[in-house]
């Protein structure tokens, strides 16, 4: 089935064309794939990118939008990313940047695109943990830029994963979510009060 991919804030997009097409941010980011890239770059699957930033013991708090992330793509490969944000005047560019977690959601994105059921694609990122992962949230009617985490959808973790956690593996998230629970909570020390 077709992943059903939200569209962008038209000026999320604009904000990332800008930058694309200034010579001195491309130049000044840390991206040298970008910047030796021959031929147009063009932004490509827009992706909600969000974060969740507390994992309590009851299950997952709620997560927020933290911007839009466009693969920019290079001929037939993509070569960097680029990420918008909101601010207090509306949709900005962000930043260029590249690494693993470029060609892992392009392989995260063919393996969601093998599955039987459609899905929205979206990113989630769990900073207590460094981990990144595509978020095939099953309502594709539902606004990419709101909800959290259904018991049903499935989180399909980047590499690198955290130790323990296999990356491009597609999990539950009630199944993920007592192992990131566990991870997320931090051991009581010895003699500490109870």
């Amino acid at each position: 089935m077709p992943l059903h991919v939200p569209p962008a804030p038209a000026p999320a997009l604009r904000s990332v064309l800008t930058a694309l097409g200034s010579p001195t941010a491309v130049r000044e980011a840390r991206t040298p794939s970008l910047r030796a890239a021959q031929g147009p770059a063009t932004p490509e699957l827009p992706l909600p990118v969000h974060v969740l930033d507390r994992i309590t013991p009851q299950g997952l708090s709620a997560t927020r939008l933290a911007g839009w992330r466009f693969l920019i793509r290079c001929g037939e490969r993509a070569v960097a990313a680029a990420d918008s944000m909101l601010t207090p005047d509306g949709w900005a560019f962000s930043h260029f940047f590249e690494g693993p977690y470029i060609p892992s959601t392009e392989r995260a994105l063919q393996q969601a695109e093998a599955l039987q059921q459609p899905y929205q694609p979206r990113l989630l990122s769990v900073p207590g943990l460094y981990m990144l992962t595509l978020w095939l949230h099953g309502d594709t009617a539902t606004d990419a830029a709101e909800g959290h985490p259904a018991a049903s959808d499935l989180l399909v973790p980047l590499a690198p994963a955290p130790p323990g956690i296999s990356a491009h593996r597609p999990y539950q998230v009630a199944e993920l979510l007592p192992v990131l629970t566990h991870r997320a909570t931090p051991a009581k020390l010895l003699g500490s009060p109870a």
